[in-house]
This record gives structure tokens, C-alpha cells and sequence, in this order.
């Protein structure tokens, strides 16, 4: 599959790399320019043993590449995966804004995008946020319906920082 990841901190860097060695295409979309180049240089932006190395295998295999430009990754993807963070607020509730500031923008590149698309979340958050916050913006931003233009679905994330 051809496969973009969104967020390319701990979830997504190692993600993105373990599909691309099972052989789909996969480009890393993050909003820092800095990890961008990390990877595209081969290098990891994470600390994890042997992420460095697989990454590194991975852009030099062509399978695996990084960019900011969300519209362009969605638009060659049939895949698009939020890995964002959703840090602790005060509260202790989570801190949802790159939730669904990744969503607005999967929304505007679905709106320019043909064909059937599916948008997995790996980002933790509490049941009933797809429903109430993912697939609202995803629809407002794309003018697309879930269900019928894309599908959306969760896989929730239990990676262990340090043996992923």
C-alpha cells in the first residue's frame, strides 16, 4: 500500500519504518521541518534501538520518505495514519488541538483527492472522540462523508518507548 503517517515523533517514526519494511511506500508527514530532513537523510529523529538503522535501510530502499506537505502526501496515499501526540492537560484531561488540526488537514487534502481513501488514528484519546471530534472534521473540511467518500477507523497504540 501506499501509506502516509502523520506525526513522526515515537508512534509514527516507528510505525512509518516497520511498514515500510514490510514493504509498502510510506511518507512521514510532520509539521517540523527539522525531523522531515532527519529522515530524509536516513537518520532517526527518535531514540530506539535499531530505529536508526531500519529507517536508514528503509530511505536508502526508497520506501520511505518524509514531508510537510500534507495535501501531497494524502493525494499519493491510499492510507493516511494520525500518530499525533495528545499530551496531559492541568486537568489530566488530553490535549486533543494536533488531533484535530491533522484532521483539518487530511480534511482539505481529501477534498482534493479522488478515490477512496481510509484515515487510521493510532493517537491515544478517550472512546466516542472519532465519533465526536475525527470524522465531524474530517467531513467539514473535506465536504466528503464518512462511510460513503472515506472510511475512518482506530488502532489503538501500545507501543513501549524502548522495546517497540
Amino acid at each position: 500500500m501506499r501509506i502516509c503517517v502523520f506525526g513522526l515523533g515515537y508512534v509514527g517514526c516507528v510505525s512509518a519504518a516497520c511498514f515500510a519494511k514490510e514493504g509498502h511506500n510510506v511518507v512521514g508527514v510532520d509539521v517540523n521541518p527539522t525531523k522531515v530532513d532527519i529522515i530524509n537523510s536516513g537518520r532517526s529523529p527518535i531514540v530506539e534501538a535499531g530505529i536508526g538503522e531500519l529507517i536508514g535501510d528503509m530511505v536508502a530502499e526508497g520506501r520511505l520518505r518524509a514531508t510537510t506537505d500534507a495535501a501531497a502526501a494524502i493525494g499519493d496515499s491510499e492510507l493516511s495514519m494520525i500518530c499525533v501526540g495528545t499530551p496531559s492537560q492541568s486537568n489530566g484531561s488530553l490535549d486533543l488541538t494536533f488531533v484535530e488540526r491533522v484532521c483539518q488537514e487530511i480534511g482539505a487534502g481529501l477534498a482534493k483527492r479522488v478515490g477512496k481513501h481510509v484515515v487510521v488514528v493510532r493517537s491515544t484519546m478517550l472512546p466516542g472522540t472519532v465519533g465526536g471530534l475525527v470524522t465531524p472534521t474530517l467531513e467539514t473540511h473535506s465536504g466528503k462523508r464518512a462511510g460513503s467518500d472515506f472510511s475512518v477507523c482506530i488502532n489503538p497504540e501500545f507501543l513501549r518507548e524502548g522495546s517497540s
